[in-house]
């Protein structure tokens, strides 16, 4: 820790930032982060309201874009990921719209990568094409494909890494020279990793998306979301929350603060018991192959060792088979959850061909390489020798 008497935590870790970053104790002195359940403000006198309305001078307005509660989950956030400012939203999927909304415009192009979330594809493609903005959709692993899709009118690059679910590992680095040698922003989804395993603005992005639904909370009781950046952007975004509204709550941003103090420890955790899993799986005779970066034999493994200081909690793997012996896996488990959160201190267990990639059309999931014997696994807190048993009961089924 830094002697600096001005801020304490100036130089402070990352377990430290994760459990007192943003902290501002009240007169009360609580020593817990207090939840504001407050809608509204009370102002000193009539020309306090109208500063703080115009802007002219800080403070709490209204709750639909300034919370104190939501403001530590913001700072802490931004601590964590070596970012300037953040800005929590209603949910994972509300971060990245609002990012869109707020720093693009009708006219711009984004190139995404087909192995982001199927929610965000149909986001760019469906809903923000109505506005006019156009989308290009690349394979992640692919620089060329990349620097190919670029026009002049590109005005973002989007991205998931690792990809959900087959944890393929982009090289950051790379492609945030491509995007800042065309005057692009580089937009990053860390919700697999978190900043506990990977600070993607120390590599170059300009924006981190996140999903506090995940790891964030870590126990899979709210829905939140986060994005993360230079101040000059997070004004942006935050200008659009203050217009449109999709707004995280004070009990939701209270929760995710417990969530991120344990943060290293279970993502740690976490990525243990997920490469003991994986490694378990390979050997196993119904499985036909393994997708796991903590894996050597994962094409990815040697970037996300650069990358990554662990190789995080979800893994993938196909059945040898199709849907139907897929299904048989699935629904023979007894302590999975089959739900399709992930991030959860209980594991869970999903099919993504017909959940969470179900709204996809077959071209576009077989472009993200989601077969129908694929089966997602969310590695939680348990014993891992009793996931492994949870598995061979599914195996079981198959014969």
């Amino acid at each position: 820790m830094s002697d600096n008497h001005d801020d304490p935590l100036a130089g402070a870790g990352l377990d430290t930032l994760a459990v007192r970053a943003g902290n501002a104790r009240t007169g009360e002195g609580e020593h817990s982060e207090p939840i504001f359940a407050t809608s509204s403000y009370v102002f000193a006198n009539a020309a306090e309201a109208a500063a703080r309305f115009a802007g002219e001078s800080p403070g709490n307005v209204y709750s639909r874009y300034t919370n104190p509660t939501v403001r530590t989950f913001e700072q802490r956030i931004a601590a964590l990921e070596g970012g300037e400012a953040a800005v929590g939203t209603a949910s994972g999927m509300a971060a990245i719209l609002s990012t869109a909304m707020a720093l693009l415009q009708a006219g711009d192009h984004v190139v995404c990568s087909r192995d982001v979330f199927g929610t965000t594809t149909n986001l760019f493609s469906k809903y923000m094409a109505r506005f006019g903005v156009q989308v290009s959709f690349v394979p992640l692993l692919d620089l060329a494909a990349w620097r190919d899709a670029i026009r002049p009118e590109t005005a973002m690059l989007f991205l998931e890494t690792p990809s959900n679910p087959l944890c393929e590992v982009a090289d950051m680095a790379a492609l945030s020279t491509l995007a800042h040698d065309n005057n692009c922003l580089l937009v990053v989804d860390n919700c697999f990793c978190t900043p506990a395993l990977q600070r993607p603005l120390a590599l170059g992005a300009d924006i981190v998306v996140h999903s506090a639904t995940k790891y964030l909370d870590g126990q899979g009781r709210c829905v939140g979301g986060a994005v993360v950046g230079s101040a000059r952007h997070m004004q942006e975004v935050e200008t659009f929350l203050r217009t449109c509204g999709p707004t995280m709550s004070a009990f939701n941003a209270w929760v995710f603060l417990k969530g991120l103090e344990t943060l290293r420890l279970r993502m740690n955790a976490h990525s243990e018991s997920a490469l003991a899993l994986a490694t378990w799986l390979q050997q196993q005779d119904a499985v036909e192959r393994v997708y796991y970066a903590g894996l050597t034999t994962h094409p990815g493994h040697a970037l996300a060792s650069r990358q990554q200081s662990a190789y995080g909690g979800v893994l993938s793997f196909q059945i040898k088979g199709g849907q139907e012996e897929a299904w048989k896996v699935i629904d023979a488990t007894r302590i999975m959850s089959l739900t399709a959160n992930l991030g959860d201190a209980k594991t869970t267990i999903v099919h993504p061909a017909t959940t969470t990639h179900g709204r996809l059309s077959d071209e576009q999931r077989e472009q993200a390489g989601i077969s129908r014997n694929l089966i997602r696994v969310s590695v939680g807190l348990e014993d891992v020798d009793d996931l492994k048993a949870d598995l061979q009961r599914g195996f079981a089924a198959l014969a």
